[in-house]
């Protein structure tokens, strides 16, 4: 876990992390964003999340048996409209679907869905309505990317800190993740790697990455 400027920030896999932070009237709010292939010793029947994301309906990124894991009677989830069908029998206090350009305010924290595609791989089609996601956690706006390519909608985000795919194949690779933190997304403060380890890329991915953003700090978390 890395504690950065009032939010702590966990890679619980893949694409998936647990963001701890302050919402607008300073509450302390649990995001997880999609769990997928959860420690059992870490994470078995913690049910602490407060929000939960889903970008898209692909197995390692709406995993019921990892939902169950996190979710209670007290979290509301925030998913994109594909996700829907195979959502329903989730005993939480909300689901709410969103495709991208939708701004919603949940449990005090202003989250907008933004574009997340390929543009030439035939994996996450634009058409679908896959989702990342933008949100802001004790004043500092926060970018899951989703599974991406390197796309114009990045420019307009603007976000403090980023996570951003970078193995390749299904998403983009760690040059173009760089490419898209150096000139598209520009983080104020902070990119995470993300989408390694997995199924498919190496932390070679992310060190990678490393080496090549030079617009802003980047970390590369440890795996709980």
């Amino acid at each position: 876990m890395l504690e950065y400027d009032g939010i702590e920030l966990s890679w619980i896999g893949h694409d998936g992390f647990r963001i701890v932070g302050l919402d607008s009237n300073n509450n302390r709010k649990t995001i997880y964003i999609d769990p997928y292939q959860l420690s059992k010793i870490e994470h078995n029947n913690k049910n602490n999340a407060d929000i939960l994301l889903i970008s898209h309906n692909h197995y390692d990124h709406l995993s019921l048996d990892d939902l169950k894991q996190v979710i209670s009677k007290k979290t509301s989830i925030v998913a994109a409209k594909e996700c829907l069908e195979q959502l329903t029998e989730m005993d939480v206090m909300e689901v709410k679907g969103v495709k991208p350009g939708d701004k919603l305010t949940v449990q005090n924290i202003p989250i907008e869905a933004v574009s997340s595609y390929n543009m030439n791989k035939k994996f996450h089609p634009k058409a679908d309505g896959k989702i990342g996601f933008v949100f802001n956690l004790t004043n500092q706006v926060v970018y899951h990317a989703g599974d991406t390519d390197v796309i114009p909608e990045m420019k307009s985000i603007n976000p403090d800190i980023a996570f951003v795919p970078v193995s390749g194949t299904y998403v983009m690779t760690a040059e173009e993740a760089a490419q898209a933190v150096n000139e598209f997304i520009k983080p104020k403060k902070l990119a995470i790697p993300m989408h390694y380890g997995s199924i498919v890329g190496t932390e070679k991915d992310a060190e990678r990455f490393r080496e090549l953003v030079k617009i802003c700090s980047t970390k590369i978390l440890q795996r709980e």
